[in-house]
Order: C-alpha cells, then sequence, then structure tokens
C-alpha cells in the first residue's frame, strides 16, 4: 500500500505533492482514499437551504470493522445513488469530509500523519479516530424516516487526536 516516494527516485516527493488529481494514475487516485467509511455515510439535504448534515447511518454495503465497501467493484449495481469520485466531482462536492485525501489534495493541503500512504499502516486512520468504525448503524435498520434522528456533526470534524 506504502507507495510515498517513486521508486525509479527514492529521493523524489511523493505524488500527491507534484501531481494533480487529474494527473494521477488509477492506482494514486485510488490509493488517496484513506478508508474512514465517512463518504458511505447517508446525507440530508435541507430542500430550502441546500444545506448538509451527517447521519451516522452508513450505507448498506459499508463493512462496519474494516470500513471498506463489501462490493466496490459492483456497488453502483446495488446502490444506484453512490457517488463515484471522480476529479469532476471532487471539484463540485461541497460535502467531502474535511479529512479527505482527494479534498486536502484538491485544496492544495497535504495528507494527514494518519493517511495510508502516509504512515505506511492502513489502521492508522482508526487509530487516529477518523474511521467510522463502531459509530455507525445500517441503512437496512433504519426506516428512511427516521435518518433525521440519526443527525451528527463528527464526521464534517478532524478529531483532535488526529490533527
Amino acid at each position: 500500500m506504502k507507495s510515498i516516494t517513486s521508486p525509479e527516485n527514492p529521493e523524489s516527493p511523493p505524488f500527491w505533492k507534484v501531481k494533480t488529481l487529474a494527473e494521477m494514475t488509477q492506482r494514486e487516485w485510488e490509493s488517496l482514499c484513506d478508508g474512514c467509511g465517512r463518504c458511505c455515510l447517508n446525507k440530508l439535504e435541507d430542500w430550502d437551504s441546500g444545506a448538509i448534515v451527517w447521519t451516522d447511518v452508513a450505507c448498506e454495503l459499508l463493512d462496519g470493522t474494516s470500513c471498506r465497501c463489501r462490493d466496490y467493484d459492483n456497488r453502483a449495481e446495488t446502490v444506484p445513488d453512490c457517488i463515484q469520485l471522480t476529479v469532476p466531482e471532487v471539484q463540485e462536492l461541497t460535502w467531502l469530509p474535511p479529512t479527505c485525501g482527494y479534498r486536502l489534495i484538491r485544496d492544495g493541503q497535504d495528507l494527514y500523519w494518519w493517511h495510508p500512504l502516509v504512515s505506511g499502516d492502513e489502521e492508522t486512520v482508526h487509530q487516529a479516530g477518523v474511521s467510522v468504525r463502531g459509530r455507525t448503524v445500517t441503512e437496512a435498520s433504519v426506516p428512511v424516516e427516521e435518518f433525521e434522528a440519526h443527525v451528527v456533526a463528527w464526521p464534517n470534524e478532524v478529531p483532535t487526536s488526529a490533527r
């Protein structure tokens, strides 16, 4: 997983510091996902203001332990409203969490210490308290009418331990 430097030149800076999102290879693009699972939480939009609020209701495909999609390659068939992140999507979406690697790179910031590309360990996103591990309910157990009772603020925050 760890690919901080170029294998041809170990002294070169990591790809996310020298490439734009549009310049990244598919492998580099996919590796920007830290595996937090925050984007897989249901969000509610106020019809009048357009304001987005987060819930702790996770997509039916989200594995609550690994915080990864159970069927990533076929997710759009199972969950038609699943948003596949692309460069145009990342440029437009206002709800990407503040810890999101795509958002950070888009905004000219660096990845946090716990990001697997920096730490070399996929567990640090969980250890830093960034992931949704142990903090969600599955949408299969909550009727849509009850999503408002599950509104939470933490997905749109950077935990103190993660800074």
